[in-house]
């Protein structure tokens, strides 16, 4: 998990400075985008594993992006995870409804964010790759 790129995408440079901070503070190798245009050109330099968007952002919104990636076959597996200031049952069944896989409110968690996020990439924040194994036994 360490190492893994995720990519964030979002209009306010606090907000975005933050998520990176913490993410990138796991061990994650973090790219920004402050709009959904960006990120579509980020996309296939970046490969994200995962993807951290606004659901409100100038131009193509969170949403529109969300369902972009979800339905490009060379990026449908990506892990969508919509992040807003409005966190009502509404607005986190639009975000799941238009492919997000989760749905995060703001302000950030700054505790329970990097958990989140690797528990999404099959791992626990700050864990480390196990050693390498050679014929059953653990290399060091």
């Amino acid at each position: 998990m360490a190492g893994e790129s995720i990519l964030i995408v979002d209009d306010n440079p606090a907000d975005r400075k933050l998520a990176r901070v913490l993410l990138m503070n796991e061990g994650f190798t973090v790219h920004t985008a402050a709009k959904a245009e960006e990120a579509l050109a980020l996309l296939p330099v970046a490969r994200p594993r995962l993807v951290m968007v606004d659901i409100l952002l100038p131009g193509m919104d969170g949403l529109e992006l969300a369902r972009w990636i979800k339905s490009n076959p060379a990026t449908q597996e990506i892990i969508v995870m919509a992040v807003t200031v409005h966190s009502s049952k509404w607005n986190r069944k639009i975000a799941l409804e238009a492919g997000c896989d989760d749905f995060f409110p703001k302000p950030l968690d700054t505790r329970s964010l990097p958990s989140l996020v690797a528990g999404h990439l099959g791992g626990a924040a700050g864990a480390q790759p196990a050693p390498p194994k050679v014929n059953g036994a653990q290399v060091v």
